[in-house]
């Protein structure tokens, strides 16, 4: 005589367990966290560079007028303002001359708190030309 078999087949469990899953989406929430906490530096960096590409832009545009250190400074002063650039200051720019052309650059660095005592810090260098500025 015979008798039906008691063996069932193990059924396994597909896909992903609970901790998998934290596996999965600490990192991800980690890296999503990091990108709230550096967008308002780039987006600072941004305005820096616009300040700057205007500025350049400005003093470059053939009226005439020569182009001097203290005018630069002046307009890139504007620009900040504008911008409600708190820092880096205008004074934290370099502006200086290469052959026949000024040179403005922006080069600092800039923090952004993680938690804890974990912050990140990005390094941050914009130059800008005006070409052609006369004066002294």
């Amino acid at each position: 005589m015979h008798r039906p078999s008691t063996y069932k087949p193990i059924h396994r469990q597909r896909g992903v367990t609970f901790l998998g899953w934290l596996f999965l989406l600490i990192p991800l929430a980690v890296v999503f966290y990091a990108g709230i906490r550096i967008a308002p530096v780039y987006l600072n960096y941004m305005r820096v560079a616009r300040s700057l590409e205007q500025t350049a832009s400005t003093l470059a545009d053939g009226t005439g007028t020569p182009v001097s250190q203290q005018s630069i400074f002046n307009a890139l002063s504007r620009h900040f303002e504008a911008e409600s650039i708190d820092f880096p200051t205008v004074k934290d720019v370099t502006i200086s001359k290469d052959g026949t052309s000024w040179v403005i650059e922006a080069k600092y660095q800039d923090t952004a708190p993680l938690f804890a005592n974990v912050s990140l810090l990005m390094d941050f260098d914009k130059v800008a030309h005006i070409a052609g500025g006369g004066g002294g």
